[in-house]
Parts: C-alpha cells; sequence; structure tokens
C-alpha cells in the first residue's frame, strides 16, 4: 500500500484552481490562476499555495521541490460516475441502451464472479485512470461482493480517495447477477462495515436503476442509507426515452422516475445519478431541494444515442443543481475527463448552450467534488485539500503545440486541451502527496500499479 509523505514535499510549476463556481459568477473570476506556482503538502494534505516567489519564502530549508516547465499544475480530475467492470467491453458496437446493456455489460459482469479475474480489470482500470490524471471516482462494481473487495484493495495501494458499491439488481437481469432485496441489503451492509472509511475509502448503495430492483430492495437500500447516513447512493435516472417509459410502467404509482428513488428515501447529500436527460423541471427542483446530484456523461449519451443533456438547465440560477462531469465507461468511449469535456462542450452545441472552458474544467474538479459532497476535501489546491493533482503538457502533440503558439489567453489555452487533447497530455498524476504516474519515465506507474 502506498503511504503519504510524512515530510513536506513541493511542486513548482503554473497552476490553475477554482474558488467559485464559473456557473454562477462566470468566467476568469471563478478562477485562481498562477503563472508561476508553489505548492506545499506533507501528511497526505496542502500544507501552502501560491505564487512562488512568497511561498518559497515561507519553506523550511531543504524541502524537496519537483518543477513542471510549460505544464499546468490542477487538482487531481474527479470521475462523478464510472463503471471499472465495462472497462473490457469498452468501444463495443453502440445499441441503445437496454440492448446494450443485455448484449455487451450483463454478460461482462457475470466474469466477475471470479475475484482473479476482478482484481485484473481494476488494476487495469486504475492504471488507465492515473494516465489521464483521474485521482477520484465514484464507481459501480458488480452484483459479487468480491468485485467490490478487489477494487477498494486495489485502489488502497496507490492511497486513492474513491467511491464504491456492489451493486444491487434483484430482478429482470440474468441469472447469476441477481440477488434479493434482503442478501442485497446484507452483503451491501457488510461492504460498509468493512470498507467504509478505512483510509479515503467510502462505499456507495448502489441500485442499478430503477428497472433491475424491485419496491422491496429500493426500500431496504433506503434503510441501509438510514443507517449509514454517511455513506453514498449511486444509481442512474432518465438516460434514455424507453428506459423512461420501462420505468413508468414498472412504478406506475410514483410520479415520475426520481420518485422511484425519492419514495424509498434515496435522494438527498451525496446521492449522485448518472445522465438525468430528460428530468422534468419538477424532477431537477426536487434535486435541487434534496441536495441530489447528477453526473454529466456526455460520451456515453452520445455513444448509445440517449439525448443531449441541457447543463444549462441544471444550473438555472433559481434551483441549481449539483453537477459533475463523468467519463461512464464503458458506454463512455474514453478514461480521459479532457476528452470528455470536448464532447460536453458538442452537447452543449447541440442543445444551444456551449460549455466554456472554466465550466468544463469546474465540472472535472471543483465542481465533481462538490457533486460529491467533497468540497474542501479534494477538488481544489487551497491549504487543507489533500494533495491529489493532474500535471498537463500544454503542448502533447505536434498538432497541439502548433495550436498553443497562437493562443491568445489562458481561456484559450485551456479550451485547446480540452478539445483537442488526450491521455498523452498527463505528465504526471500525484495521489496524496506521493507520484504515482510519470509519463516520462521508463516505469511510469507506481510500484503498486507497474
Amino acid at each position: 500500500m502506498t503511504t503519504t509523505s510524512h515530510v513536506l514535499r513541493a511542486i513548482r510549476g503554473p497552476a490553475l484552481t477554482f474558488v467559485d463556481d464559473p456557473f454562477v459568477v462566470g468566467g476568469p473570476g471563478s478562477a485562481r490562476y498562477e503563472p508561476d506556482a508553489l505548492i506545499v503538502f506533507g501528511d497526505g494534505r496542502i500544507t501552502d499555495f501560491g505564487d512562488h516567489a512568497a511561498v518559497a519564502s515561507r519553506l523550511p530549508p531543504g524541502v524537496p521541490v519537483t518543477t513542471y516547465r510549460d505544464a499546468l499544475i490542477l487538482p487531481g480530475f474527479i470521475d462523478a460516475h464510472v463503471h471499472y467492470p465495462q472497462t473490457p467491453i469498452i468501444g463495443a458496437y453502440g445499441r441503445q441502451l437496454l440492448d446494450w446493456l443485455d448484449r455487451y455489460t450483463f454478460p461482462a459482469e457475470l466474469r466477475f464472479a471470479d475475484p482473479a479475474y476482478a482484481r485484473e480489470v481494476a488494476r487495469a482500470f486504475l492504471r488507465e485512470c492515473l494516465r489521464c490524471g483521474t485521482t477520484s471516482a465514484a464507481v459501480f462494481c458488480t452484483v459479487h461482493s468480491a468485485s467490490v473487495d478487489v477494487f477498494f484493495e486495489e485502489a488502497q495501494r496507490i492511497g486513492a480517495r474513491m467511491i464504491a458499491g456492489k451493486v444491487l439488481m434483484d430482478r429482470n437481469a440474468p441469472d447469476g447477477l441477481v440477488d434479493t432485496a434482503q442478501s442485497g441489503y446484507d452483503e451491501s451492509k457488510s461492504l460498509l462495515r468493512r470498507w467504509h472509511g478505512r483510509g479515503r475509502l467510502a462505499c456507495a448503495i448502489t441500485p442499478r436503476f430503477a428497472a433491475t430492483s424491485s419496491d422491496a430492495q429500493l426500500d431496504a437500500a433506503g434503510a441501509l442509507w438510514r443507517e449509514f447516513p454517511g455513506a453514498y447512493v449511486q444509481s442512474h435516472v432518465s438516460e434514455n426515452t424507453a428506459e423512461v417509459e420501462w420505468v413508468r410502467t414498472l412504478f406506475p404509482e410514483r410520479a415520475g422516475y426520481l420518485d422511484v428513488y425519492g419514495h424509498p428515501g434515496l435522494l438527498g447529500r451525496r446521492a449522485i445519478y448518472g445522465h438525468g436527460i430528460h428530468l422534468t423541471e419538477d424532477e431537477l427542483a426536487r434535486c435541487h431541494e434534496t441536495g441530489t446530484a447528477i453526473a454529466h456523461c456526455p460520451t456515453s449519451n452520445l455513444f448509445l444515442g440517449s439525448g443531449f443533456l441541457d447543463i444549462g438547465r441544471l444550473a438555472r440560477a433559481e434551483r441549481p443543481v449539483r453537477v459533475g462531469l463523468a467519463t461512464d465507461l464503458g458506454a463512455g468511449t474514453s478514461f480521459s475527463l479532457l476528452r470528455t469535456m470536448g464532447e460536453a462542450y458538442k452537447v452543449g452545441q447541440a442543445r444551444g448552450a456551449a460549455l466554456d472552458a472554466w465550466r468544463a474544467f469546474w465540472l472535472a474538479t471543483r465542481g465533481a467534488a462538490r457533486a460529491l459532497d467533497l468540497d474542501g476535501v479534494v477538488g481544489s489546491l487551497e491549504p487543507g485539500c489533500e494533495a491529489d493533482f493532474v500535471v498537463l503538457d500544454l503542448r502533447s502533440t505536434p498538432l497541439i503545440d502548433f495550436r498553443m503558439k497562437h493562443c491568445g489567453s489562458l481561456e484559450e489555452a485551456l479550451f485547446v486541451q480540452m478539445t483537442l487533447a488526450d491521455d498523452r497530455a498527463t505528465r504526471a498524476t500525484w495521489i496524496a502527496g506521493d507520484p504515482v504516474y510519470d509519463r516520462d519515465r521508463s516505469v511510469p506507474f507506481a510500484p503498486a500499479l507497474a
């Protein structure tokens, strides 16, 4: 297991962090950019951050400093909704959601009854996260408890802050992937006792989506959350029109899709639902009132033809909904949150509300932290936050190198990165003050994942 550094260390280079919500204050006023920053950290947390000259004057002698030139240091990216067991089927021929689940997802997840296979996939998943600068994520496992144990064991080895949970499905799924209301409750409770709050790990109560859980299972999930109010809830909502209609027929007594989760008490802070494309105005108001968050999954939504989320509608000033950016692998087609930002921009264009660079980077850092109720813990470079960083190479390809010569502002440079860059732009990834990935080393990963 990787341990955090108990002595001070520092990194130097251009750095950007958010101090306010760009959906509220707009543009560069939401961000703090230091063209020559020094970030000091110890015991896994940031202790000082600011202009190099000022911070260096406060630095004790002998503190080692790693310098990154022609780069940009950001808080580590946060993926608000992702399925690690779907890594082996990323890029499978895209059908609509329900067919895609039956043809690809469920057969793939059956293999996770084998813990050795689950470990192989978990390690591959975490390596790709680090290669893309993703340091935290809200992760779906499978119905098998061992898939959660294995994932947490591997995440703990690198010291990552991860949220994960056992999928709950007691109907409308193949044999081998269904539990019962009682067994799902019991196994989830055992996982919560074993893992929740252990180091930087947190458990999520995880009904896959309404159609694969009975009323009894959703009631049991709500009861479990009341027993463990510090845990998370994650699921899917209003992703696809056929799915929305199916849920309506399965739960005719509910006011709508969101109410299927609201009735058993599965809405609130630390509840995050993937997609939300087709939520009604009343449902968005309920998300706002309860603090329930939405994970925006643009590459997945485009790949499966699910629709175009109107993120401006979610951010409406009179009732803003918390939103984080997400890859939603494996229907999502890239681990890179840079590429995901670019697709979010295109989705916004299709809805007449293009996403600018400030808002895009916010959604992958502090906005996602806020959606996951982790603001002040991760997603920022401010002192007191955990020392998770991604260092971007701003000239990672010949085309980007050429294009950057013609950028006239920081905003334009950020936009170039989110529309043209990918995993090649990740120069280094740090977790809890330890370097865990360095693109330019002969052995790029920390020993725990090498």
